[in-house]
């Protein structure tokens, strides 16, 4: 089995003014088993050289953070046999990780498990090999919890977009009632008891009020023009009116006849 050497963590640069360089730090990755679905891991450098199948691709998992030492896995590989070797690693308990499905050369799933006996073993968590980066997958709790949190945000803002829209016509339905209420009222204006009202204080007032003077006397040599209307009309009144034959305007039909 080829294995690619173990490359140290290289040392601090120093510093610029001529002091004497840093002790070199190691920065730990965080403990295996913690959520590290937002990291990912890639070396093009070890891509470039290997070929990423299902005899190496162990090797190039064991450099990513998601590697635990203290697995069966590294224990194999200590005693130089393949570290997936299913007939060595049913004879020991503890956590070890297998090889799960294979799509070479894209996609290798690895699966995390805990193993109590040959038949025995509890997964614990999963991750995938995908065109050369290392992903950790997502517990199915946190997909649940992702994937309702993000269906609860959408409905809310669905409400609150109809709220709003609701409260635009709501505004706009009373504007429109205001304005109809409006020529409404001006028809309205003319009120039938407010005019009685109106009438009656005007005749109260007419009653206590003293009669009109009579309109003053013509001045002398003055002749007004409706009086020979007048005396027109008055003299025809007095000529006597032809006498009225009753037999002839009663008509043929109301004619006495006489008989020979």
């Amino acid at each position: 089995m080829a294995t690619t050497p173990m490359i140290p963590p290289a040392a601090a640069n120093p510093a610029l003014d001529g002091g004497a360089p840093p002790p070199p730090q190691m920065v730990a990755p965080p403990p295996p088993g913690t959520d590290m679905t937002g990291i990912c891991f890639r070396d093009q450098l070890w891509l470039n050289t290997y070929p990423l199948d299902r005899n190496l691709v162990f090797d190039y998992f064991a450099l990513s953070p998601f590697y635990d030492y203290a697995c069966n896995n590294e224990q194999l590989r200590l005693r130089a046999t393949h570290p997936l070797d299913l007939s060595h690693l049913s004879k020991m308990t503890g956590i070890e990780y297998s090889l799960s499905e294979v799509l070479e050369p894209h996609l290798f799933v690895f699966r995390k498990q805990k193993r109590d006996g040959p038949e025995k073993v509890t997964p614990m968590l999963t991750y995938y090999v995908l065109d050369g980066s290392i992903y950790q997958a997502p517990q199915l709790c946190n997909v649940f919890a992702s994937r309702v949190g993000r269906a609860l945000y959408h409905i809310s803002k669905a409400f609150n977009t109809a709220a709003s829209k609701l409260e635009k016509i709501g505004y706009v339905d009373a504007e429109n009632e205001s304005t109809s209420s409006e020529p409404k009222a001006a028809k309205e204006t003319i009120d039938f008891k407010e005019l009685k009202r109106v009438d009656h204080i005007l005749a109260s007032l007419q009653r206590k009020l003293p009669p009109a003077p009579p309109p003053p006397p013509f001045p002398d040599g003055y002749a007004p023009l409706s009086t020979e209307g007048e005396k027109s009309s008055d003299t025809q009144s007095a000529e006597p009116l032809p006498p009225v034959d009753p037999i002839i305007d009663q008509g043929p039909s109301k004619r006495i006849k006489f008989s020979a």
